[in-house]
């Protein structure tokens, strides 16, 4: 049974639910009714992108229906005759087999497909509100397909589609599609490893350059034959103020393990390197050759939002209170990146590199106030920072691993004071202390490599939910400062015990699906209940750190030591862990809501507020609420089929 809009006709059929709304003559009231269609079109995709033309013929040609709780509105197999929109109401569309495959709401449509491709109905459809539904009759949707490309395109695509068309239309920065090579304005200067300090300062001088690649003129023809670097710095810090005489070969005073980066990357993936390493000068290979060394002040004339210079700047401070006078800028730097169109592992990468920086300052204030460490250790980054996901509003997430040479009565003091030291400057940095103690100011957390060992042997072996619950930022972790080998060895035993442990995949599959998107809406959001955000959704609670758990699990499982998410998901797909799918959709969503995030963040910052993790649905565009629905639902498909595929039930 449906009424048309205009108010010409009343078609009557036996379907069960299907009720007129209201039938009313009268060209005022046409006019009212046209009009209200007109304006409900236009706060929706893709209608809102209509001219005025086609808005009018929608108006006055539209049929609506109504549609009782829980009958059914389409049957599978049945032919597609009308184009569906939502009025009001919610709509859950089914799979063959009876599982849920979608669930709509005010503004979505569906049928779609059945009129591109001339198919009966694929998914039935059934009202789980009392719905209002406008129809599209054929003849007008196929005319519109044929003379609008933006609604031709919106139609065409599926939700996954249309959330990785969202993701691509907003990373738009230079950094991001200018490659590494634009950058280069000459060839590298070499030298040979036996070349002296007088030769190489003569020979940057003269030729303008504030790095040399240091070759082995006697494997000239082989792939390794760069053997180092050097820069202005290492000979003002490595010889002139070690008192080194003039013919000491460069070999001396060289870095030797050159990282590099191809001249096909993208400038985004450079700075992230620089970030990550604290390296001012990066040499540029084509096909294993050097074309050029990129340096710091190359990226910055790129980079206007600075991360690397504030990077640079860290480590110049002298003192924990002049690091602490740096932390204005930032948030600066946070609200220029997410302005400039930066992605979210840029922005991630550069926020966690800049808390590296600092950690890192710190622990060589600390040394130098302290004096050197009895014993090797190497501090660890827990969580966002270790993967290279951290925004702001982060607290402290850290510990130390020790030397096995390490005696607690003789070494347990310096490292008592390091601790507190570090976490005290980092508080004044803005890093707050962490309320579950996940510190190295906590003597369980500073601990020597066997006693790490036993503590992933014990989580991993005999896994117990409750425990891995409050243990699980540990499987998130990095060096950042000292003997970071005792952190590379300590991954790679975490991959290779926990990808022989389905009983501890089980398990923490089971922890993460303990929370969920904020999907039970029909009309709008599930917001949160904690009594400050009522009217609000926190998109780390309830969907970055959520899909992060997934993410987590698949990379464990796959064997992987990666620790960034979307370095993960590149490990997972080559496992085949998912599937046919390669995970581009988890991708996506991450991307998404994550950038949504920083955008609300960043308006935050800009209107003096205290930004924190929550938004509004009243105050997203309607393009963000469509898209957070696609990601939020990527997620929820995704714990699904993490149940499956881990037996969750089983533990």
């Amino acid at each position: 049974m449906h009424f048309t809009a205009g108010g010409k006709r009343i078609e009557t059929g036996q379907q069960a639910g299907l009720v007129v709304f209201l039938f009313i003559q009268g060209e005022e009231c046409m006019d009212v009714e046209h009009h209200e269609i007109r304006d409900q079109l236009k706060r929706f995709a893709p209608f809102d992108q209509l001219t005025e033309e086609w808005l009018d013929v929608l108006g006055s040609t539209i049929e609506i229906g109504y549609f009782k709780a829980g009958s059914q509105i389409m049957t599978a197999g049945d032919t597609v005759s009308h184009l569906h929109i939502i009025r009001s109401g919610a709509v859950e569309l089914y799979r063959r087999n009876g599982d849920l495959y979608n669930r709509l709401a005010e503004g979505d449509i569906f049928g779609q497909w059945g009129l591109l491709m001339n198919r009966p109905v694929r998914f039935p459809a059934v009202a789980i509100e009392d719905t209002l539904i406008y129809f599209i009759a054929r003849k007008q949707f196929d005319q519109l397909w044929e003379a609008d490309e933006n609604f031709a395109q919106y139609v065409e695509v599926e939700d996954h589609s249309r959330l990785r068309a969202a993701v691509t239309q907003q990373q738009n920065t230079d950094m991001m599609t200018s490659r590494v090579h634009k950058l280069l304005s000459r060839d590298p200067v070499m030298m040979p490893q036996t070349a002296t300090l007088q030769e190489a300062a003569v020979t940057m001088s003269r030729e303008g350059v504030s790095s040399l690649i240091i070759i082995d003129n006697d494997h000239a023809e082989q792939a390794g034959y760069m053997v180092g670097i050097i820069t202005d710095r290492d000979l003002r810090k490595r010889a002139l103020a070690e008192g080194l005489s003039y013919d000491t070969a460069v070999s001396q005073i060289m870095s030797p393990q050159l990282i590099t980066i191809a001249a096909s990357a993208f400038v985004f993936e450079a700075m992230l390197i620089m970030l990550r390493h604290n390296i001012h000068h990066l040499p540029v290979l084509r096909q294993h050759q050097p074309v050029g060394v990129l340096a710091l002040s190359d990226i910055i004339r790129y980079e206007s939002q600075s991360s690397l210079y504030l990077v640079s700047q860290i480590h110049r401070q002298q003192t924990a209170q002049e690091l602490s006078n740096l932390t204005p800028d930032v948030k600066a730097t946070f609200v220029r990146m997410v302005n400039e169109g930066a992605n979210s592992h840029m922005i991630g990468s550069a926020i966690a590199g800049i808390g590296r920086s600092f950690s890192q300052r710190l622990l060589e204030l600390g040394e130098e106030k302290l004096g050197p460490p009895p014993v090797p250790y190497c501090f660890l980054a827990l969580g966002s920072m270790a993967r290279d996901e951290q925004y702001l509003l982060t607290d402290q997430d850290n510990a130390m691993i020790l030397s096995d040479d390490f005696n607690p009565v003789e070494h347990d003091e310096y490292f008592a004071k390091l601790a507190a030291f570090i976490s005290d400057g980092l508080a004044g940095c803005g890093y707050e202390y962490c309320k579950g103690g996940i510190m190295a100011t906590n003597p369980q957390w500073r601990k020597p490599l066997s006693v790490w060992r036993d503590y992933f042997k014990g989580w991993i072996d005999n896994p117990d939910p409750q425990a891995l619950l409050n243990s699980s930022i540990f499987f998130d972790l990095d060096g950042i400062y000292g003997d970071t080998a005792l952190a590379e060895t300590l991954k790679v035993d975490i991959a290779r015990r926990a990808q022989r442990s389905p009983m501890f995949l089980a398990c923490l599959a089971r922890n993460a699906l303990n929370r969920t998107p904020p999907l039970g809406f029909f009309r709008t959001f599930v917001m949160e209940n904690d009594g400050k955000q009522n009217k609000s959704i926190n998109l780390k609670r309830r969907g970055t750190a959520p899909l992060g758990d997934v993410i987590r699990v698949h990379a464990l499982a796959a064997g992987s030591t990666a620790l960034n998410s979307f370095n993960r998901l590149d490990a997972i797909a080559e496992s085949r862990i998912l599937g046919h799918s390669n995970g581009d959709d988890l991708r996506d969503a991450m991307e998404y809501i994550a950038i949504v995030r920083a955008r609300h963040q960043a308006l935050d910052l800009e209107a003096q507020r205290e930004p924190d993790n929550n938004v509004e649905p009243e105050n997203m565009t309607v393009f963000e609420r469509r898209n957070l629905k696609d990601a939020f639902q990527v997620i929820s498909n995704a714990q699904k089929y993490l149940r499956m595929r881990y037996q969750v039930s089983r533990v």
